[in-house]
């Protein structure tokens, strides 16, 4: 399983054999079950995960008891909680909505594998600037964009987990009611098909 990965990485970055060896040694696969809470609010944990198979989830849960989804990880997407690995208490819960695999990261693995690899920095460097961009444009989209608009970029960000997820989860990433994303499914239908 271990083996995705490192295939992953070396669609972002040229490894030899014996760079893979010593940069998958610290590397663990779990598996988790479906709806099994990974981190609480209020926890610590130095880990990121990287998503083999299945599909997790980052969320909140306000003082009237609703939840906000922050971000789906489905396979090939990195999901880590940033307070966390820093010492800090936990803004978000992490679950998984399905049985899940996913290869554990250690917090320090990126400073460790640039002793063995050429470039492993700037690597971990682009991902977090990814990362920064996708925060910046999906609170942009909250502010600004309307309900249809931020449906039709959820598509286009994750074009197979409208069959995955429950609906009110959608609504609940896109910040609206599940009313409102009927409606939103319902009118560009009619558009569609006119």
């Amino acid at each position: 399983m271990i083996e995705k990965f490192t295939n992953y990485l070396k669609t972002k970055i040229t490894l030899t054999d014996e760079q893979v060896d010593l940069i998958s040694r610290d590397l663990k696969v779990k598996s988790f079950e479906k709806n099994e809470l990974i981190l609480s609010q209020g926890d610590t944990s130095s880990k990121t995960y990287f998503v083999l198979d299945g599909l997790m989830r980052s969320y909140s849960i306000d003082s009237k008891g609703k939840a906000h989804i922050i971000q789906f990880a489905p396979e090939g997407w990195w999901l880590s909680e940033r307070n966390s690995m820093f010492n800090q208490a936990s803004d978000f819960y992490i679950d998984a909505i399905e049985a899940t695999k996913v290869v554990i990261i250690p917090k320090d693995y990126f400073t460790e594998g640039a002793k063995y690899v050429d470039g492993f920095n700037e690597l971990n460097i682009n991902m977090l600037n990814n990362a920064i961009r996708f925060m910046q444009k999906r609170i942009n989209m909250l502010l600004s964009a309307t309900a249809e608009e931020r449906y039709l970029d959820f598509i286009r960000l994750y074009p197979n987990l409208t069959l995955r997820v429950p609906q009110w989860m959608i609504a609940s990433y896109l910040g609206i009611t599940p009313e409102s994303l009927s409606r939103v499914r319902k009118d560009l239908a009619n558009k569609h098909f006119r």
